[in-house]
């Protein structure tokens, strides 16, 4: 298996973290390695010394990326598994996009007869993000299948609550809704159970109660930073937020039916006539401020979408797209 983690280093540029992982596995099998330094036409080679110098693997490179997967599938006689994590990153930049073409031609040389597979599996924690890596027909996996994963279930909180290791007793029960309420995210109960991990003072009776207050406080307090960030839009910012929150895939910044909801929505803010306007300028300056302001994630392409869920739940919550669904 081949893992390549684009969130890992968010500084990366996510092509070459797909290309380095591959070059990582190369370097644990020597056969590899001299097929193809064959292939790259060095007839002497000294492996595990003066070894043939993976920077020649890659995009553009000596060796493609087709030819280094061909290699290793030939000499493992394996099906190769690719996963990538948080793959909706590889479309942000155009290195990464050429990465998923080039894995693509992998896919479809290595699943020929002649080798052994090539399965390239893509995950991420944003659906709409990670739609995007299939949906339009310019997508190196266009039309591939896009499974749902479920949420973490009460199986994952009767486990969390035996492995804690808390003072007290969690209740599975009553740490459910809570977990819930946090939007299934396990860094909360995990924050709060640390915030008692080591605190030797607290009740055994009353530290579930506890527990549940601290859970509800950093759930709140994660909400209110991102809501203040919200509240403190200017009205095309915030419109064009709430236009692309309602509009989800289907979200087309520049067209004349989406530039109308605009005004609608600041319209329906109580701006007065004066102060609606839209335009083409207003919003790419928009689109470029709630991008800084890590409400809006853009794709290498021109396609844009809301940063994380919990922004969209926060929105509807707060009653923002009342009227816009």
């Amino acid at each position: 298996m081949v893992y390549a983690d684009l969130w890992a280093n968010p500084t990366a540029d996510p092509g070459n973290v797909m290309v380095n992982a591959i070059r990582t596995t190369l370097v644990s099998n020597e056969g590899v390695v001299l097929r193809l330094a064959k292939s790259a036409g060095m007839d002497k080679i000294k492996v595990g010394s003066v070894s043939f110098d993976l920077d020649r693997v890659g995009l553009g490179k000596d060796v493609s990326v087709t030819e280094a997967l061909v290699a290793l599938s030939d000499e493992t006689k394996k099906i190769i598994v690719l996963v990538i994590d948080e793959a909706q990153h590889a479309i942000t930049t155009e290195a990464g996009v050429s990465a998923l073409f080039a894995l693509k031609a992998a896919r479809d040389e290595l699943n020929s007869s002649q080798h052994h597979g090539l399965r390239v599996v893509c995950t991420g924690s944003n659906r709409d993000k990670l739609a995007m890596l299939r949906n339009s027909k310019d997508q190196a996996f266009f039309g591939a299948p896009l499974v749902n994963f479920p949420m973490l279930g009460k199986d994952y909180i009767e486990w969390f609550c035996q492995k804690v290791d808390l003072p007290f007793q969690l209740d599975p029960e009553q740490v459910w809704p809570l977990f819930v309420e946090a939007g299934y995210r396990p860094e909360v109960i995990g924050a709060a159970a640390d915030r008692f991990r080591f605190d030797f003072e607290v009740d055994v009776e009353t530290g579930p109660d506890k527990f549940a207050e601290e859970v509800g406080r950093l759930t709140d307090e994660m909400n209110q930073v991102q809501l203040g960030v919200i509240q403190s839009l200017t009205p095309i910012q915030s419109s064009v937020l709430r236009v692309m929150a309602t509009a989800r895939e289907n979200y087309a910044p520049f067209e004349t039916a989406t530039m109308e909801k605009y005004r609608k929505t600041m319209t329906q803010a109580g701006l007065a006539a004066d102060d609606v306007k839209a335009d083409v300028p207003g919003v790419q300056q928009a689109l470029i401020a709630l991008q800084e302001k890590k409400l809006v994630w853009k794709a290498a392409r021109g396609v844009y979408a809301i940063e994380e869920q919990s922004i969209f739940d926060l929105l509807r919550a707060s009653g923002q797209l009342d009227g816009l669904e």
